[in-house]
């Protein structure tokens, strides 16, 4: 089975995040054919090379078997993996489809040759929704110390070498109930509109030359459950998505010194990311005419407490839309991509 097969085989097969148990048996099937070892816990497939050795330092290969779930806006069939002339669509084809089989096929084709350096392969699960189970699960108990990390998103062959964290903040105004009809108690929907009108008028002073300003957005709210009485509580939602100026502490510090109610964040782990511009694995990507630039979306390099960068074939916009779809030319691209940024990589 060849990996543009193997692309088609997991398309044809549902993976929504945290139900990838099919699509992780297929993986560890299409590697064991091709000579490689591998260790499995829960659906994330682990697999070292031929030579490893725990004197020489070690680079992660990982990206993503789960997808989101499919929409209304479909109109081929998402698992259909119809092919047609040089594209596959399919639901994860483009994320991360494309990115995990151009890694797996140039860690078969490194597999066996001695190299300067370990690599490790870690196909991970539950990605899109950031579950207990994917790679986060993995960095502290079951895999070794990392050098370097190579995530596969799908990013045009770019080179990101740094990506935005990500704030979800929970709002809440608070007020005092009462008639609608007599005027009386405090509407705690008029409160939460003063903390909101703040929170979209606020700019952040600190801007990164490779991620820009903190953009911030309120993108859900509740309050009431009755037309003729004055809600006492009013509350929303804040999607903050962080530069690599600040820390998601301080994000929340500055946010919580300015409005009136109260702003809790659901988790202060997902910082943003950064790596040096003289690191070599940025300085062999300019050598070789590679972009880099900035990412503002999200992807299992948040884990990652050491070196990272995200680079895949594919098109980040095609991600999570109708009739997703890859190039087999770019994952062809892909691979020789990757296997160039490798070649004579010395960390």
């Amino acid at each position: 089975m060849s990996h543009i097969e193997l692309l088609k085989r997991l398309i044809r097969t549902p993976s929504f995040s945290g139900q990838e148990d099919k699509t992780a048996t297929i993986i560890a099937e299409y590697l064991q054919q091709n000579g490689v070892e591998i260790t499995r816990i829960k659906n994330n497939i682990i697999s070292r090379n031929k030579h490893f050795n725990p004197a020489s330092k070690t680079i992660l290969l990982n990206s993503h078997h789960d997808t989101v779930k499919d929409n209304e806006g479909w109109i081929k069939d998402p698992f259909g993996a119809e092919e047609v002339g040089d594209t596959i669509y399919g639901l994860g084809s483009n994320d991360a489809g494309g990115s995990l089989i151009s890694l797996i096929a140039t860690f078969i084709q490194l597999h066996d040759k001695p190299l300067p350096y370990n690599l490790v392969m870690v196909a991970s699960a539950e990605e899109e929704t950031f579950g207990k189970n994917g790679l986060s699960s993995l960095l502290d108990h079951h895999l070794p110390h990392f050098d370097l990390g190579i995530i596969g998103e799908p990013t045009s062959l770019e080179l990101a070498v740094a990506e935005k964290g990500l704030l979800v903040l929970d709002g809440e105004s608070k007020g005092v109930s009462g008639h609608a009809a007599r005027n009386t108690g405090t509407n705690a929907i008029y409160r939460a509109l003063e903390d909101i009108e703040w929170l979209r008028q606020f700019t952040f002073e600190k801007v990164s030359e490779n991620l820009g300003p903190v953009t911030l957005q309120v993108t859900q709210i509740e309050a009431g459950y009755q037309h003729n009485v004055i809600p006492d509580s009013c509350r929303y939602v804040v999607d903050v998505r962080v530069n690599d100026c600040y820390t998601n502490e301080e994000i929340v510090n500055i946010i919580q010194q300015n409005i009136k109610g109260s702003i809790q964040p659901r988790s202060l782990k997902w910082n943003s990311r950064y790596i040096p511009a003289h690191h070599p694995i940025v300085k062999r990507a300019k050598d070789l005419g590679i972009r880099t630039f900035g990412s503002p979306t999200l992807s299992d390099q948040v884990h990652c407490r050491f070196p990272t960068v995200k680079i895949g074939p594919g098109d980040s916009e095609r991600s999570h839309t109708p009739d997703e779809y890859i190039l087999k030319s770019e994952i062809e691209k892909g691979i020789a991509t990757y296997i160039r940024l490798l070649d004579g990589l010395e960390l």
